[in-house]
């Protein structure tokens, strides 16, 4: 298992951010995409559900530092019902376990969620809105995303995760062995984050992954 067992945020004053590490017991390309998971894409009813309260709550968490969460910058939990509508994720189509996991949660919850290839980060991690500048490839095809006042995950190499779209140099792929989880809520939805945590982990281990959570600690210092 991973030895990260914390992640630095600068103190924030809607961001409620849950972790975890989870050990594959297979590289991904090693684990085919589970129907458990995958019915998760279909009519069957979720253990959360999205209301226009909880789309509204996110886009204040994401508008917070100067973001503009609007076209392709609308949260990655709103692009995953156009995804669904379209077909592009079904019952019978999915991407790996790790990411069908995490969009199944991110899906019925509203909130959007990370999940990156823990080995493929450098240094420690912290939370933190992006500079003004900031701004990553987030697809194989190259196509940037401009970060500036998004809050994000950070590494010593810059921004590479975050609740409208993860950095490509992070993302999993067939050697995945071991990956980091991370929940985007927010405090204008108490509790919503800990329900969806619970449920996730329990999407993860039915397929055989080991957790172990990972600390989100604030530190001292002026409120983002």
């Amino acid at each position: 298992m991973s030895e990260l067992t914390t992640i630095v945020a600068v103190p924030h004053a809607l961001l409620d951010a849950r972790a975890f590490v989870t050990q594959l017991p297979a590289p991904l390309g090693e684990l085919p995409s589970a129907p458990s998971l995958l019915a998760w894409f279909g009519a069957q009813p979720a253990p959360l559900q999205v209301t226009a309260e909880v789309q509204a709550a996110i886009r204040d968490l994401l508008r917070h530092s100067g973001f503009k969460p609007r076209g392709r910058n609308k949260p990655a939990s709103e692009y995953l019902i156009k995804a669904v509508e379209e077909g592009w994720m079904s019952p019978a189509q999915g991407i790996n376990v790790a990411v069908d996991a995490c969009n199944a949660v991110s899906l019925h919850s509203g909130l959007p969620v990370s999940v990156v290839d823990l080995g493929k980060t450098r240094g420690a991690l912290r939370l933190a809105p992006c500079g003004p500048d900031d701004a990553y490839v987030f697809n194989p095809a190259g196509q940037i995303i401009e970060v500036g006042g998004l809050i994000s995950l950070h590494d010593a190499d810059g921004p590479f995760a975050g609740p409208v779209k993860d950095a490509q140099r992070t993302k999993t792929d067939e050697h995945t062995t071991h990956t980091l989880s991370l929940l985007w809520g927010t405090r204008a939805l108490p509790g919503r984050v800990d329900v969806a945590l619970a449920w996730y982990v329990e999407l993860v281990e039915s397929v055989g992954g080991q957790v172990a959570p990972v600390v989100v600690r604030e530190t001292a210092g002026e409120a983002a």
